[in-house]
C-alpha cells in the first residue's frame, strides 16, 4: 500500500477523527475480537494489512471472521500509527461505543445476582485494573466497580482488559453508591477465606495497591476476609488477589461457567 491514504482509507481516517473523542479505543486484534463477541457497537476498524488480520481471525477466532471482514478498512502504516498511542503488534485498531452508564448501573443494581460484583477501592495502576476486568469477565462476574479517580474506561485499562469491558458491567461509583449485597472486603486481618463460602450476590472489595482499603470502604464492609499467605510475604498483586477470590467463589458454590 502507498503511504498516502486514498478512497475508503481517507474516509475512514476522517470518521476516526470525528469519533475518537467520544469512543472507546480497541487496541489490537484480541480487543476487537472480544468486543465483537460480546455485542459491542463498533462503527469503525482499521488495519495496515487486511489479509493478515483476516488470516488471524481464521486461525484464532473464526466466529468473528465475517463481521471483521465487513468492518475492516486497510490504511497505510503511517496513517495507522497516527491514529493510536502506540502501534499494536497485530496492527489492528477500532473504535467502539461505550455502553450507557444507565444500562451498566441497571445491571449492577439487579437482584438477585447470580455472580459477585468486584470493587476496586481507589486503584492506582491502570494495567492492574484492566487485568481485573479481564479476570472478572472470565469468571462471569456481574461487573467491576472502581472508586476514586481512576477511570475504568481509560484506554490503558481497556488495553489491559483485552476488550472484555463489553463482557461485564464496568463503572466508577462512590463507596456510598456501591451495589447492594453482602460486602466482603479483603484485608490481612480478616477471616481466612478458606473457611467461608462466598454467596453469589456478594460484593467483593479490594484495596488499592499502595494503601489498602479506604476508611469509608472498611466501615461499609460486612465481612473482612484474608487470603492465605506465607509469613513475611507482604502482599499479592491486585489482579492475583481478585483471581484467587473469584476462584474460591467458583469452587464453593458459584455458578458453572
Amino acid at each position: 500500500m502507498t503511504d498516502a491514504a486514498t478512497g475508503p482509507a481517507t474516509d475512514a481516517v476522517a470518521e476516526w477523527h470525528r469519533l475518537t473523542g467520544t469512543s472507546v479505543l480497541l487496541d489490537g486484534f484480541h480487543a476487537l475480537k472480544h468486543a465483537l463477541r460480546f455485542g459491542a457497537r463498533i462503527p469503525l476498524a482499521v488495519t495496515t494489512d487486511r489479509r493478515a488480520a483476516l488470516d488471524l481471525a481464521d486461525e484464532l477466532a473464526a466466529d468473528v471472521r465475517d463481521p471483521l471482514d465487513a468492518l475492516l478498512t486497510e490504511v497505510p502504516e503511517t496513517t495507522y500509527a497516527s491514529l493510536v498511542p502506540r502501534a499494536h503488534p497485530t496492527a489492528v485498531a477500532a473504535l467502539a461505543v461505550r455502553p450507557s452508564r444507565a444500562a451498566s448501573l441497571e445491571v449492577l443494581a439487579r437482584m438477585p445476582r447470580t455472580a459477585p460484583v468486584v470493587v476496586l477501592d481507589d486503584p492506582r495502576n491502570l494495567g492492574n485494573a484492566g487485568a481485573v476486568i479481564r479476570l472478572a469477565a472470565g469468571f462471569g462476574a456481574t461487573g467491576v466497580v472502581t472508586t476514586g479517580t481512576l477511570d475504568p474506561w481509560h484506554p490503558t485499562v481497556v488495553r489491559g482488559g483485552a476488550g472484555l469491558h463489553f463482557a461485564t458491567a464496568v463503572e466508577r461509583l462512590a463507596v456510598a453508591d456501591l451495589p447492594s449485597g453482602p460486602l466482603f472486603a479483603l484485608d490481612p486481618e480478616g477471616d481466612d477465606i478458606r473457611g467461608l463460602k462466598l454467596p453469589d450476590d456478594a460484593v467483593l472489595a479490594f484495596g488499592s495497591e499502595r494503601s489498602g482499603l479506604s476508611p469509608a470502604l472498611r466501615a461499609r464492609a460486612d465481612h473482612l476476609v484474608s487470603l492465605p499467605m506465607r509469613p513475611q510475604v507482604s502482599s499479592y498483586n491486585l489482579a492475583t488477589s481478585v483471581a484467587m477470590t473469584l476462584y474460591h467463589w467458583s469452587v464453593t458454590g458459584g455458578r458453572a461457567l
